[in-house]
């Protein structure tokens, strides 16, 4: 599903963000992104939805080369990729209904004829009673919440979630962690990155740990480890 050889970034006003990281992850896989803050976790989950490109080293997606693919060819990858920002990046002038909807919308389909499972996502994540509201009228919870929902809508082939459970209380999080569960189970790729200890205790899956924007191979350590998830 994603293969990095030897990926280094750096940005105008920093480098190394990232140095010399080779990793694949298989179809079918689920790997939490652990480390510190500004380890590089988003820059990580950047490079896989192609929203940054390597200063240097080789990223297959999908087993493409993603240096060579067009705008046309990258279009079609994202559309196969469901994304969880931390900043949400909800539209404020559409109903929650509407903004989780978006991605059936995006890719043709009808979203009238997949209302009835639109509004049981909407159920499973809690916000069964709010699809009329408005993102401004919503708390960062329910918000990261809509996010989620937005990004499972389509059923993707990789999903790529940046800290799901930071806005939200433990028992929410326990239920969003066992959508995306489910959601691999069904086949898609996941990968989280999260900084939750008690994330990583309840959920025994490969991480893929950064530190100093170099991979720790085989490290399951966190730079949180409490927590009652």
């Amino acid at each position: 599903m994603i293969r990095m050889d030897q990926i280094s970034v750096d940005f105008p006003d920093r480098a190394g963000v990232l140095q010399e990281v080779s990793l694949q992850i298989p179809s079918g896989g689920f790997r939490f992104v652990t480390g510190p803050s500004g380890a590089g976790k988003t820059t990580l989950l950047r490079l896989m939805f192609l929203g940054l490109q390597p200063s240097r080293g080789r990223l297959d997606i999908f087993g493409r080369d993603a240096r060579r693919l067009t705008r046309d060819q990258k279009a079609l990858v994202r559309s196969r990729l469901g994304v969880v920002f931390q900043d949400f990046r909800l539209i404020d002038h559409m109903s929650v209904y509407d903004n989780v909807a978006l991605p059936l919308r995006v890719s043709g389909k009808d979203p009238r004829s997949d209302r009835d499972y639109v509004h049981e996502l909407l159920h499973w994540v809690g916000l069964g009673e709010h699809a009329d509201a408005r993102p401004a009228a919503l708390s960062g919870g329910q918000k990261q919440r809509v996010a989620i929902a937005r990004a499972v809508i389509n059923r993707p082939s990789l999903l790529l979630a940046d800290e799901p459970t930071g806005n939200v209380d433990d028992g929410i999080g326990l239920k969003l962690m066992r959508l995306l569960e489910e959601l691999n189970k069904l086949g898609t790729t996941v990968v989280v990155a999260t900084h939750s200890g008690a994330v990583l205790q309840r959920f025994d899956y490969p991480c893929i740990h950064l530190e100093g924007g170099r991979v720790l191979h085989g490290s399951r350590a966190t730079s949180n480890p409490g927590g009652t998830l």
